[in-house]
């Protein structure tokens, strides 16, 4: 058994298959599979039930894993330990994000970081909320970024920004020339709505509440994954949604979409960072800190007050 074959368990575990595990890792399929057996002939047990499109962990496997990650963790805080001998900072940053802050805030702000940071290596994953959160306190991710809080959650959450958010309709839809509109004048619209366990929906179904709107009583027509559908399905004239300016902003520079006239009040989503309890990676931490200092947007405002730590519920 070595540090390569707990590692490629650990990936195949995380990415649900030995196909995906080789793409991430860089390496073949038939090498996964050989990691993995040389790793269960160690063990003296099969770790993987291997099914049609699908692998799921086996009793030795599920017992196995907690093991490895902690082996895994403490083999990357040595290296940064070591590292932090020569001040570099280096080693693997997983991070987990929420699809907004995944898609168009984590990959604008990497470029700097990893011109100042080349040795880190970053992977990306984009979940629901709630997921990022368990990813988080599971330990397979270092870090999370979301558009929301999870409740109960054993995460720790930091507010590092904001996010503006925008009502879209149908060009072609009255209230594309509706002046000084508000949230209460859209209730017997149609709307389009991110699924839920979406930081996107639930931010959104609170600033109706704040309105006065029950979110359980408007015609949601349709639920869909992404931003990028929620502005497709209003293209279609479906109806209307409310979701990131950065996802709506092309859409609406080609006209596409309208943008609904809220008579200048703000819908503003905060941005949280995610780690566990625990004392973070090197790697983890530098990220953190870069994000606490990152310049801001045209749509987005990064640490401009300072982070205020929160534990979240």
């Amino acid at each position: 058994m070595n540090i390569s074959q707990l590692r490629t368990f650990v990936t195949v575990v995380e990415r649900g298959s030995f196909s995906g595990a080789a793409r991430l890792m860089g390496i073949s399929q038939p090498a996964v599979t050989m990691q993995i057996q040389a790793l269960e002939a160690a063990m003296g047990a099969t770790l993987l039930d291997r099914r049609y499109r699908r692998v799921d962990l086996t009793e030795a496997g599920r017992t196995l894993l907690p093991y490895a990650r902690r082996v895994l963790g403490e083999v990357e805080r040595a290296r940064d330990d070591i590292a932090a001998l020569s001040g570099s900072v280096s080693g693997r940053l997983c991070i987990a994000a929420s699809t907004t802050p995944g898609v168009y805030l984590i990959p604008r702000l990497l470029g700097r970081f990893l011109a100042k940071n080349p040795e880190v290596r970053v992977t990306i994953t984009i979940h629901d909320t709630a997921q990022v959160a368990e990813a988080v306190q599971s330990g397979s991710a270092d870090l999370g970024v979301t558009g929301a809080k999870v409740k109960g959650s054993r995460a720790v959450f930091t507010e590092i920004g904001s996010d503006e958010l925008v009502v879209i309709c149908p060009p072609e839809s009255p209230l594309a020339s509706l002046e000084n509109a508000s949230l209460p004048d859209l209730a017997e619209a149609d709307w389009i709505m991110r699924e839920r366990g979406s930081g996107t929906r639930q931010i959104a179904e609170q600033l109706l509440a704040q309105a006065g709107v029950d979110p359980e009583e408007l015609r949601v027509i349709v639920e869909l994954g992404t931003g990028e559908a929620l502005v497709s399905a209003v293209e279609g004239g479906l109806g209307v949604a409310m979701l990131s300016r950065q996802v709506a902003q092309k859409a609406l520079a080609l006209g596409t979409v309208a943008r609904v006239d809220l008579g200048g009040q703000a819908l503003v989503r905060p941005f949280y960072l995610l780690l566990s309890k625990g004392t973070p990676a090197r790697a983890a931490q530098a990220f953190a800190d870069y994000l606490a200092q990152a310049p801001d947007s045209d749509d987005v405002r990064i640490g401009t007050e300072g982070p205020t730590s929160q534990t979240g519920g």
